[in-house]
């Protein structure tokens, strides 16, 4: 048995939010680092499956502030085992 699958998105400041996005559409991620460029994680936030729209506005405020600190930013996403195919 194999540990979480992760992958790992180089994102602008602008583009942080709609990256974010998109990842979390996909319904199967347990856990979101964001770091900056100098590889800093200014965010690591846990999400439980199932969450969605106001739970997450917390979330979204957060992400806001920290796009507005700098210009580079790097994605790193936990996906749950749910929904993945096997070998």
């Amino acid at each position: 048995m194999t540990g979480p699958r992760t992958e790992e998105f180089k994102v602008s400041g602008a583009n942080l939010k709609a990256k974010l996005k998109e990842i979390l559409r996909k319904g199967t991620v347990r856990r979101v680092v964001i770091k900056n460029a100098q590889g800093r994680t200014v965010l690591d936030i846990p999400l439980a499956a199932g969450i969605v729209g106001a739970a997450l506005l917390p979330f979204w405020a957060a992400i806001g502030g920290i796009a507005a600190l700098a210009s580079d930013f790097t994605i790193m996403v936990e996906h749950t085992e749910t929904g993945l195919t096997k070998k």
